[in-house]
């Protein structure tokens, strides 16, 4: 889709640097892609210590750790 911005050029040019992208569209789809993931990451939230798992879980085992 196309779509005019008036973006802060200062602002734009530190994004490019910091996510290593050489495209305005790139920074701009990086930064769509963490909106997202933080609003779900969020989301999930709000069922930390809710959910019980009736599992034995080796995280060590899971990691590859011997």
């Amino acid at each position: 889709m196309r779509t005019t911005l008036d973006l802060p050029e200062n602002l734009l040019k530190e994004a490019r640097k910091i996510t290593r992208t050489s495209t305005k569209t790139g920074v701009i789809v990086r930064a769509l892609e963490g909106l997202a993931r933080k609003s779900k990451i969020s989301g999930l939230k709000k069922y930390r210590g809710k959910i019980d798992i009736d599992i034995d879980i080796d995280l060590d085992e899971i990691r590859g750790r011997h």
